[in-house]
């Protein structure tokens, strides 16, 4: 018995990628080179955790890697601050990361990029 025709399938239009997304495999080892960012916190492993807000990455678009800040993993007895960020939305989180250290992500994040090895990359990129 032969096939019928197939039929044709029109593609559908993506965004286009956003340019210009700066990553650093450098950058991100610093950051997990770091304990947790959760004052007080001392688990590990720590991930480098990207923080959307502010970034002007849209849905489904990972920020630019100095948008990253060490956060601790999850294990069999504790739900980690990476996933807690995610569990309870950014902005939750962020505010009561403010409310808990004294200092806003965006403060957190600039100290990370100014002791960074790639902190030059990261003005030229922030600047650019």
């Amino acid at each position: 018995m032969a096939l019928p025709p197939r039929k044709v399938r029109e593609r559908a239009t993506r965004k286009p990628r956003r340019e210009g997304r700066w990553k650093s495999q450098a950058h991100l080892s610093f950051v997990r080179s770091f304990h947790c960012a959760w004052p007080g916190c001392q688990r590990a492993p720590i991930e480098a955790a990207h923080v959307r807000i502010g970034s002007g990455a849209g849905m489904g678009q990972k920020p630019d890697d100095y948008r990253a800040v060490p956060l601790c993993g999850s294990d069999l007895d504790f739900m980690g601050h990476h996933a807690q960020q995610h569990a309870i939305g950014e902005q939750s989180f962020w505010r009561a990361y403010q409310a808990a250290s004294g200092q806003s992500v965006e403060k957190l994040i600039d100290s990370l990029c100014d002791a960074s090895p790639r902190r030059k990359e990261i003005r030229e990129h922030r600047n650019g």
